[in-house]
Order: structure tokens, then C-alpha cells, then sequence
């Protein structure tokens, strides 16, 4: 077998299984004996599994979307110095869910996505160049992209930002055996990088930026966050039990959007 360098570290990637995927597709899983990094071996039906950018099979995705918004919304206004206001850039954002949600709550929460068409936050794409971004979150994205420390350079550049906020499930030990962990995602073949916790600080130190984890919310920053605070305002009891307070404090700009995008349909 080919000797393989891990993208992160560079550290030797090892064969640890395969499995199929797509239902027809032999995957070569491979990880890193340094940080823990887990891939798929040059995947080569990547076009064929995103013919669908959001896979049929995610029917999670409402549910996880609105937990995430309120999580999001307590870290930003609670654990910010800016206490929610500028700019934030929801990056790979699906059909605009995330962006739509933040919205609501009173976020100026912008749009982009390269492969999937905006349904729910139209009028709300990020252009390159618009300004600075305080935050951008990239929900769900990591286990897709092939070149995590690319992507995370690209993304952050792209926005002018200094902080990314990302979700993505962790594994520990051992990798989990195909048939033991619903995350690979073997029958969508759109899951092809898995990382541990001590993965995400290898890239971080990489990166040169800080990295914090809590309550299933990662970030990648220049910032020097609390930690201990972090933990508290990412917690779903915080959440829900500020959510309320929190909208109170913000301007929700659901109407202002609505008169906004109502104002561009009608001029001639």
C-alpha cells in the first residue's frame, strides 16, 4: 500500500478498514499515527454522492439547525466582546437555515455556499470584499472537505475574520469499526474526514490560533475566549433558559428583512 502523509501533521496514515460506500464503492479509511486524523483515501465519488448537496437521508437537519441557532445566539451575544453586533458569515450554509434562524434572532448573519442553492435566507448572500466578518460558523462542514487546513485558511480569509465556530462530531480512541458509528455516513459518501479532539488542536496550532471546544461547539480563534464561560453559555440549559432574554436585548430582523426584500421586488 502506498505510504500516505497526513494533510494536518504530516505525520504517517496508516490502513485501518474499509467499507462500502454509496452502496457499491470500496473506501480505504486511513489515519494519522501523530494526531488522529481519520480520512477517506482519495474519494473519488464525490460528485455522484453530492448530485444532492443536502443528502435525503439528513432528516435531522431542522431539528439540528434550530439547536444550533440557540447555542449560537447565547455564545455570541454571552461570550463575545461585541455582544452580537457586526457582521457573521454562515459559510457552506445549506439552504440558508442557519443564516435565517440568526436573523430572527437579531444577527447580522449572511449567506455562501458553493454547491447548494439559498431557499431560506435570499437577499442575504455574502459577497467577497463586503467587509469584515466578526465570526464565520461552518456547521457540519469539516467531515466533507478534503483539505481541513485549506478549507479553514480559505474560509477565514475569505470573510476577513478572526474567529471560525464549527460543529462536527468527535471520535476517541480507536477508530470505530464501519458498523459502530452512525457519523461515517456510509450510505450518503459525503462523510470522508473524522478528527478527535487532539486533531482539531494540532490544526489549530498550524493555524497559529486558539482552540476551544465545548458542549459539541468547536472555535478556531485569534481570540483568548474563557473557557470555563464558554462551557456555561454553550450548554443547552443556558441557552434555552437566556433564549428569551436574549431577544429582548436583541432586535429580531425578521420584518426588517421582510419590508427590506419586499422594497427590492417592487422597483422598477
Amino acid at each position: 500500500m502506498d505510504e500516505v502523509k497526513c494533510s494536518i501533521c504530516q505525520g504517517q496514515m496508516v490502513h485501518v478498514f474499509s467499507a462500502i460506500l454509496l452502496g457499491k464503492y470500496n473506501a480505504d479509511y486511513r489515519v494519522c499515527q501523530s494526531c488522529g486524523y481519520l480520512k477517506v483515501h482519495e474519494p473519488y465519488w464525490l460528485n455522484e454522492a453530492y448530485s444532492s448537496a443536502i443528502a435525503d437521508a439528513d432528516t435531522g437537519l431542522v431539528a439540528r439547525n434550530v439547536l444550533i441557532s440557540e447555542k449560537l445566539s447565547s455564545l455570541l451575544f454571552w461570550g463575545m466582546a461585541e455582544r452580537g453586533r457586526g457582521r457573521y458569515l454562515d459559510s457552506a450554509g445549506g439552504y440558508g437555515m442557519l443564516t435565517r434562524l440568526m436573523r430572527d434572532y437579531g444577527f447580522d448573519f449572511y449567506w455562501s455556499d458553493k454547491y447548494c442553492k439559498n431557499f431560506l435566507a435570499r437577499g442575504f448572500e455574502y459577497e467577497a470584499g463586503a467587509g469584515r466578518c466578526l465570526a464565520v460558523t461552518a456547521m457540519e462542514v469539516l467531515e466533507h472537505v478534503t483539505d481541513p487546513v485549506g478549507y479553514v485558511e480559505e474560509t477565514l480569509r475569505y470573510a476577513s475574520a478572526d474567529t471560525l465556530i464549527f460543529s462536527t462530531e468527535l471520535y476517541d480512541g480507536a477508530p470505530p469499526n464501519p458498523d459502530e458509528w452512525w457519523y461515517y455516513s456510509l450510505p450518503t459518501g459525503q462523510h470522508i474526514g473524522f478528527f478527535q479532539l487532539r486533531t482539531l488542536q494540532v490544526l489549530a496550532d498550524k493555524l497559529g490560533l486558539n482552540f476551544y471546544s465545548a458542549n459539541g461547539i468547536h472555535i478556531f480563534t485569534r481570540r483568548n475566549l474563557r473557557k470555563k464561560w464558554l462551557r456555561i453559555v454553550t450548554s443547552s440549559y443556558f441557552a434555552k433558559a437566556t433564549a428569551p432574554l436574549l431577544r429582548r436585548l436583541m432586535k429580531s430582523k425578521t420584518m426588517d428583512d421582510h419590508c427590506k426584500i419586499l422594497s427590492s421586488v417592487s422597483r422598477p
